[in-house]
């Protein structure tokens, strides 16, 4: 079902591009010259597009996408009324994108297919809507050209927003198999930041080039640009702090203290049962800090704990180590909520925060799997926990970690995009 609903969405895109292409290239261009000027701008925000291999499924081109509502929200060019329709912004749009991403496909590192498909989709959606009002002459008779026409072009963007982030969630969900609903949730808080400015900078390109014509456009994007600059800036620093606490995570392992590769299991899987209990993006950044770091306590330790199992500890010493980990936690500089989940991780879970409940149980099981203490593998050590949930674990966290494992993965770290 859920890879039907990804091949809707790309079949849907492909057969409206092909149609698109085709008409264009019997037809020609009906507007050669905003054509060339929104296409240009297009395939220079794909080019300007960052690349993110940890996530390509997450990877913004703000500019292009500016540049491709504006053309699709176009009616007049210096005071001139346009004869372009939808395939036609269609066709132009997609052969810019691709001509944009080349670079990127050169490096091994082009975007994901379902973000050409979104951004082929939105654009269909925008320029259906607003193309055959405004070259019947319908909308200029209901809102005129004043700032009615402003209003109309934000709802019809907000809307193109709302689409945006409907066929972003419905391919999430495809791809993780987590909820829809909070998926849905994150894609409408993520369009309030760097979709807004897009939305914003697509109706004054639309409305700057009505009025003087294209020269407009190259003028209004420089705004956006710089945002984007920004962007790019804020998360090279995101990234290299993750960088960091991963690495500083990895010190048990060096130090022997842990298993190899224990901490990135525990966090991967975690922020997959987080996922799957429908936390929020910023939920999911603290809970992959707190389950990196939820054994930085050991090194502490004179004797290291066997295998690194701190589970199966005495509860004093468990949260002793817990404590520990906590104070060096709040060394490193990371937000005072990761240290809680850290200090706190070995509590009974009615004491602990909601985040601290999800890495006890994550690290209990990868400690029972990878220590071999089960040789019924996964299936006994989910038993053993949820014997456990009287005290120890909490049910729904157990029931959720019960299903992602069902799904045949664990998961992985789904880093916070930007904005």
């Amino acid at each position: 079902m859920r890879a039907a609903a990804v091949w809707t969405v790309r079949g849907a895109a492909a057969g409206l591009t092909a149609v698109a292409l085709a008409h264009t290239l019997w037809h020609g261009l009906a507007e050669p010259g905003a054509a060339l000027a929104f296409g240009t701008l297009v395939a220079v925000g794909e080019l300007a597009r960052r690349d993110r291999p940890d996530a390509p499924e997450q990877q913004p081109a703000p500019l292009g996408s500016a540049g491709a509502l504006a053309y699709a929200l176009l009616g007049q060019n210096a005071g001139q009324p346009t004869h372009h329709g939808v395939l036609e912004i269609v066709a132009v749009v997609v052969a810019a994108a691709l001509a944009g991403i080349v670079p990127h496909v050169a490096r091994g590192r082009g975007p994901a297919l379902d973000h050409l498909a979104r951004r082929a989709l939105t654009v269909v959606f925008a320029a259906a809507c607003f193309q055959p009002l405004y070259n019947s002459g319908r909308l200029g008779e209901r809102v005129g050209q004043g700032p009615y026409l402003v209003v109309f072009l934000l709802l019809l963007l907000g809307l193109t927003a709302l689409c945006d982030a409907v066929l972003a969630a419905a391919l999430a969900r495809a791809r993780t198999g987590s909820p829809y609903g909070p998926l849905l949730r994150d894609g409408l808080r993520a369009q309030l930041g760097i979709g807004s400015a897009v939305c914003a900078t697509g109706v004054v390109m639309a409305l700057g080039a009505a009025v003087a014509g294209l020269w407009a456009v190259p003028v209004l994007s420089v705004p956006l640009l710089l945002t984007q600059l920004s962007f790019h800036q804020i998360t090279a620093i995101r990234t290299t702090f993750r960088q960091t606490i991963t690495s500083l995570a990895r010190a048990t392992e060096i130090a022997g203290y842990t298993r190899p590769g224990h901490a990135r299991r525990v966090a991967a899987l975690s922020c997959a049962v987080g996922r799957e209990l429908g936390l929020s993006e910023r939920e999911l950044t603290v809970l992959e800090y707190a389950a990196l770091m939820h054994d930085i306590g050991q090194l502490s330790l004179v004797d290291p704990v066997p295998d690194g199992a701190t589970a199966e500890l005495p509860a004093a010493e468990a949260r002793r180590i817990a404590g520990l980990g906590g104070e060096v936690a709040r060394q490193t500089g990371v937000p005072a909520e990761v240290a809680v989940v850290v200090e706190r991780q070995a509590e009974p879970y009615r004491e602990q925060p909601a985040l601290a409940r999800i890495v006890r149980a994550v690290n209990a099981y990868d400690d029972l799997v990878g220590g071999n203490r089960h040789p019924g593998g996964s299936l006994a050590a989910l038993e053993q926990l949820r014997l456990g949930t009287g005290k120890d674990y909490q049910p729904e966290v157990v029931e959720c970690l019960a299903r992602v494992l069902a799904r045949g993965g664990r998961g992985r770290v789904v880093p916070v995009p930007p904005g």
